[in-house]
């Protein structure tokens, strides 16, 4: 009977779920609130500043079009000082270094300083999107019910992943689209059937929600799909999937070497946003397509009213707005900048391909809707969100085959040629992989400097056979020993084994010299080296110490790593984590990550 009873009651399943569809309530809520908030400052400070300007006249009155994105950047100026490396700038990846590395916790202010910073960025006319961070904003709401019940690091990012994907979903009115977003890339795929379910029930609650407020109609509309000639049409989507691969990588490539440049700028921190909004007001004269999240031109061009040269100019330029309005430090997301470059990018593509074939393709809009799908798989290495989301916006199977070869041609291309997505770079050059296993994570999260033991005894390459063995018989636990040259340099190492052939000749031990009988090709490591490359040596030398010089080209030794220490540090570091994850809240509050 109890057991009856049992099986009756809400299990811990049920709870999660429950929790999952108020994170996606929640998340719906923010959504409207997020887009509602850029509105209004594109109203009050674009359409009404561009009317006080006159720019709708033209002419010299254009002049004054970059007074627009600079005062959006001057009002994100207080907050930026308010909140110091929480404002400016691509937050994405930040946002998931604190999701798989940092124990998932997001602060509450999070919510008003995303919205806040974007709104003041997008609508002012600053080349990014909110999807980016409407997906953070809906990771925050699960962080809070994460924190408010204080659940487990693994049950963490669960409800923040839930999150992102109810505020993907009520972007883009598409809840499978939602789901594969958060799984793909905020997961990085590495979900299970319990977490999966949360994911959809946040993503379909946020829809309602999205869609009681907005109506059932897409972010923007997709005009019905056609193939006119698989034959001829399959192939052209095929070598559209490697050209959008090649734009992905430059785009990737261009937005972060301009990041750096301002990064390296002289100039104020402050300045730096106003330096980028200047020279994006610049850009925006000639081609005002560029501003904001660049939906309105798209939605021309997804109508067949793209003009060619025109659409093949935006390309580049639009790279260069977005990498100039995230790189200076506005804030913002780059997934609508990417289904802008994607859309014009498959426009001219599709124009051109027409013109040379016009009996046997379709209007440039087919090409520019897969363009879509196909750029932002390529950028951001998550195909299956792509191809549901256009499936979802377009509700026409017909357009699944062509979505596929070109997103999965266009991922397999950008990724061969650049193995990060946009989202990834940072942490390629902290020396970490996402993507890893977990043994592989903790193990280059730990520097060799931590471990290595400096109670370490040299000996000189002067010194006899017979002083080396008085060494040994002193030493505990170590069988290897550093020999260093006149200078006090690394000069090799020499072990026990390297004596034995003269241990039995008294006169040979007198005379021979331990510089004589050392190994003088050995592997080091640095104290910036992590285990992970120092347990590569270990296995492929077969020993088990390797000495640790200061650096490669000035070898003073620092010590001795000894694989035991190694193995003790990543033992204890899994253990501190594992404390972390089941106390996650009380982890943040201490400091730890």
């Amino acid at each position: 009977m109890k057991t009856k009873i049992k099986r009756i009651l809400p299990g811990e399943n049920f709870r999660v779920n429950a929790i999952a569809a108020c994170i996606g309530l929640m998340a719906g809520a923010t959504n409207i609130l997020f887009r509602s908030t850029v509105a209004l400052v594109h109203k009050y400070i674009f359409v009404n500043g561009s009317a006080l300007l006159g720019l709708e006249q033209g002419g010299l009155h254009l002049l004054f079009l970059p007074l627009i994105p600079l005062c959006g950047m001057v009002l994100l100026i207080p907050l930026s000082l308010l909140f110091p490396g929480e404002v400016n700038g691509y937050g994405f990846p930040k946002f998931l270094r604190q999701v798989n590395l940092e124990g998932g916790i997001v602060r509450l202010r999070t919510i008003v300083l995303k919205i806040l910073s974007c709104a003041l960025t997008i609508g002012t006319g600053g080349s990014a999107g909110v999807e980016g961070p409407i997906a953070q904003v809906g990771g925050a709401v699960g962080s809070q019910f994460g924190q408010f019940f204080r659940v487990s690091g693994s049950r963490m990012k669960i409800f923040i992943a839930a999150g992102c994907a109810g505020g993907v979903a009520a972007m883009f009115n598409a809840p499978i689209a939602g789901v594969f977003f958060a799984a793909e890339i905020v997961l990085l795929g590495t979900y299970e059937i319990g977490s999966f379910a949360a994911l959809v029930i946040s993503s379909a609650m946020a829809t309602v929600v999205s869609r009681g407020y907005y109506g059932a109609s897409p972010a923007f509309p997709i005009p019905a799909y056609e193939i006119v000639n698989s034959f001829v049409e399959l192939p052209l989507y095929s070598l559209l999937g490697v050209i959008m691969g090649l734009v992905a990588v430059l785009h990737i490539d261009v937005f972060y070497k301009i990041r750096d440049r301002f990064a390296a700028l002289n100039l104020h921190p402050q300045l730096k946003p106003l330096a980028g909004a200047l020279v994006l007001g610049v850009l925006a004269m000639g081609f005002p397509q560029v501003m904001g999240d660049g939906y309105h031109y798209l939605e021309e061009v997804l109508a067949g009213h793209g003009v060619l040269w025109v659409m093949g100019a935006l390309i580049f330029i639009k790279i260069a707005a977005t990498a100039l309005t995230l790189g200076s430090g506005g804030a913002g997301g780059v997934f609508a900048p990417a289904l802008f470059i994607g859309g014009v990018t498959g426009g001219a593509f599709g124009d051109l391909a027409h013109i040379l074939l016009p009996r046997y393709t379709a209007n440039s809009s087919d090409y520019a809707a897969v363009g879509i799908g196909a750029f932002l798989a390529a950028s951001t290495h998550a195909p299956l969100t792509a191809i549901f989301l256009l499936f979802e916006m377009t509700g026409n199977y017909r357009i699944i085959i062509p979505i596929m070869l070109s997103s999965i041609i266009g991922t397999v291309v950008a990724a061969r040629l650049n193995p990060d997505s946009i989202d990834t770079v940072d942490f390629s050059r902290d020396g970490i992989d996402l993507h890893e296993g977990r043994e592989i994570s903790v193990l280059k999260s730990i520097k060799v400097g931590r471990v290595v033991s400096e109670d370490v005894d040299f000996i000189s390459e002067q010194a006899n056979v017979n002083q080396l063995l008085t060494i040994f018989s002193m030493a505990r636990d170590s069988f290897y020993f550093p020999v260093i040259d006149e200078s006090g340099r690394l000069a090799g190492i020499v072990s026990l084994q390297d004596v034995k052939t003269i241990l039995q000749d008294e006169e040979l031990r007198l005379s021979a010299l331990v510089g004589n009988i050392c190994t003088r090709e050995v592997v080091v490591l640095t104290p910036e080296d992590n285990l992970y490359a120092a347990m590569a040596l270990f296995d492929a030398k077969g020993v088990d110490e390797i000495p640790v010089v200061e650096n490669t080209d000035n070898r003073w030794v620092v010590g001795m790593l000894k694989r035991r220490d190694a193995i003790a540090a990543y033992n204890k570091e899994v253990i501190r984590r594992g404390i972390c994850e089941r106390s996650a809240p009380l982890c943040a509050i201490s400091g730890e990550h």
